[in-house]
């Protein structure tokens, strides 16, 4: 077998860069099904699972793409399947089944211009909204941004590795835009990677529950045909994985689902900053966008304008609470993305009306450049 980690320098784009990643976090299944931009990941990981011992399937469709990733996370697999705006559409039941059911898997979302069918081949940022709340009821994700081939490799692992710790759905939300850009990517060898795997029962079989939180709020996990006895459904259920339906039963299955999400911020979000010691204006944004910031907020400083830049790199759960430490003592925020403003909707309701927040953003289609930036903080801020 070729080895799972291809260590060394290479020149890849980022929905390759995003299968390695996949490779070196220990996936061994993959269910998906064809679409633009997000095509080139299924491509790569057809190519390299059989070498290393694991599965590609190519289902009829994106629902059947996510059920088999569900499936084999219960056979005990790390399972991941990618898509885009169409194809993640369709999988938002599933989600929720996945979410309700607490199964580790991946979801890549390589976003391109909507709705519908829209512009296969351009980028954008739209679904950053329908990622937190395109399946029904309540629940929690996490949901990370790359901004480059490189961080989507390392991306993939640790979404790989959250998904495994804390027993749910983790999203990669990149774009057209970095799926397909050409950059170094640099893969370290296989000790030097940190991987997690979903904690596993202990003690007898008979007496199991499946749903028994353990100290950080996430129970254990067998795999089908390992002798526990396992139920898993979609309906609400108790411990034993067995439907109940009363509203105590419901109240304590999502207090449990949400809790370990909720609970456990500090390890979960994770952010980047770039002078914001300063600021007195701060930019906010992740993926693609990002990198339009890094450069606008070097330009603004050129100019003498304190600008500082917060990068999410977790979009889900939001950063609220670093946000909200922000309002505190800058004069506003912009919101730089790829859509209409649907992080800056997130921007604005932590700030909490303290100060103004402003957008720059588009319909999709191209990248954003750090002059319409540089032109926004000039319009909203103007200097005395």
């Amino acid at each position: 077998m070729k080895p799972a980690v291809l260590t060394g320098e290479h020149y890849m784009t980022g929905d390759e860069a995003c299968a390695e990643g996949a490779l070196a976090a220990g996936c061994l299944f993959f269910g998906g099904y064809p679409i633009t931009p997000a095509t080139e990941i299924a491509e790569h990981m057809s190519e390299r699972l059989p070498g290393v011992g694991g599965t590609f399937i190519q289902m009829e469709d994106e629902i059947a793409a996510i059920a088999s990733v569900l499936g084999a996370a219960w056979a005990g697999q790390k399972s991941m399947t990618a898509t885009s705006g169409p194809g993640f559409s369709l999988m938002m039941e599933n989600i929720g089944l996945a979410a309700c059911t607490e199964t580790p898997c991946v979801v890549v979302n390589v976003q391109r211009a909507g709705p519908s069918t829209g512009l296969p081949t351009m980028g954008a940022q739209g679904d950053m909204m329908q990622v937190r709340w395109g399946s029904h009821g309540d629940y929690e994700i996490i949901a990370l941004a790359p901004c480059s081939a490189q961080e989507i490799f390392y991306q993939t692992i640790t979404a790989f590795n959250l998904s495994e710790r804390y027993r749910t759905p983790v999203f990669v939300m990149t774009d057209e835009i970095i799926g397909h850009m050409s950059e170094k990517v640099i893969i370290p060898p296989a000790d030097q990677i940190k991987t997690e795997w979903r904690p596993k029962p202990q003690g007898r079989k008979d007496r199991f529950l499946l749903y028994k939180p353990g100290p950080n709020g996430v129970a254990p996990m067998p795999a089908a045909g390992e002798g526990y006895n396992v139920h898993v459904t979609g309906l609400t259920h108790d411990e034993k994985g067995y439907p109940v339906m009363s509203v105590e039963a419901q109240h304590q299955m999502m207090t449990r689902i949400k809790r370990k999400i909720l609970g456990n911020l500090d390890d979960i979000i994770m952010t980047e900053s770039h002078q914001l010691e300063d600021a007195e204006i701060v930019l906010v944004s992740y993926g693609i966008s990002a990198r339009t910031c890094l450069a606008a907020t070097q330009q603004a400083r050129g100019m003498g304008l304190k600008v500082g830049f917060l990068r999410l790199i977790t979009i889900w759960p939001f950063a609220e609470a670093q946000i909200q430490a922000l309002a505190q003592r800058v004069k506003g925020f912009v919101t730089v993305e790829i859509n209409l403003g649907q992080i800056h909707l997130e921007v604005m309701r932590s700030a909490m009306g303290k100060v103004p927040c402003h957008l720059v953003g588009h319909h999709g289609g191209t990248i954003i450049s750090p002059d319409q930036v540089l032109a926004k903080i000039k319009e909203a801020f103007p200097c005395p």
